[in-house]
């Protein structure tokens, strides 16, 4: 499936122009503080409208201002997993995992319910209070929280910050999978020059005059 999208972006003093074609499985978006990753992860998934341009996940419209399209979040089948794991606290982890699917469409068998508990390896921890959970653990749990949603596209914004190098570089074989064995389109944020190398297909970095798109041939899945 391609994400094609040709974007301005204002926020406050803040502008960001993006040319953008995309059909690799894991795109990452690199760049420094304040280029503009989180932002443009917002107007993918419809939590803030463009100022211009368009913006289609195959043959879909998700974003058109001349024509007028402006599709809501819940119309888009986003997930979306931010820095910060941000699960509902008063919910033990399988009323997290459950809540992602009030929504969602008829589950497909690779994002059923038992499915993604067992790649997450989530199974023991389902009775869980969500204060008892390390920060790799939270970070697992909105991750199929996501999944369970049924997305089209996957939204990562720095999922490994706010976590320490080791539980870090436990949770990146999971992030693996999801592309390896559940195939699921990813447009993925980091700062770790190393940690994109490991799960991206296709890099943009923004920051520069004119965005960089390379496909890189060495060191990266195909």
């Amino acid at each position: 499936m391609t994400l094609d999208l040709d974007l301005r972006l204002r926020r406050g003093a803040f502008e960001l122009a993006l040319r953008l074609s995309t059909e690799a499985r894991v795109t990452a978006l690199i760049g420094p503080s304040g280029s503009g990753k989180s932002t443009l992860l917002h107007a993918i998934a419809g939590i803030i409208e463009p100022s211009a341009g368009f913006l289609r996940w195959g043959d879909e419209t998700w974003f058109e201002r001349s024509k007028g399209i402006n599709k809501p979040p819940h119309q888009r089948r986003i997930g979306y997993v931010f820095q910060e794991s941000r699960l509902f606290p008063h919910l033990d982890v399988q009323g997290n995992l459950r809540f992602g699917m009030r929504y969602a469409t008829p589950p497909r068998s690779q994002f059923a319910y038992g499915s993604v508990v067992e790649m997450l390896a989530l199974g023991s921890l389902q009775q869980r209070s969500v204060h008892n959970l390390s920060g790799g653990e939270r970070q697992r749990v909105a991750i199929g929280r996501a999944l369970l949603a049924q997305p089209a596209l996957l939204l990562l914004d720095e999922p490994l910050s706010s976590i320490d190098r080791a539980h870090a570089d436990q949770l990146l074989p999971y992030l693996i999978r999801l592309r390896d064995d559940l195939q699921v389109p990813m447009i993925y944020v980091s700062h770790d020059p190393d940690e994109v190398s490991k799960v991206a297909q296709a890099v943009v970095q923004l920051g520069d005059q004119r965005p960089l798109f390379e496909r890189w041939q060495k060191g990266m899945p195909d």
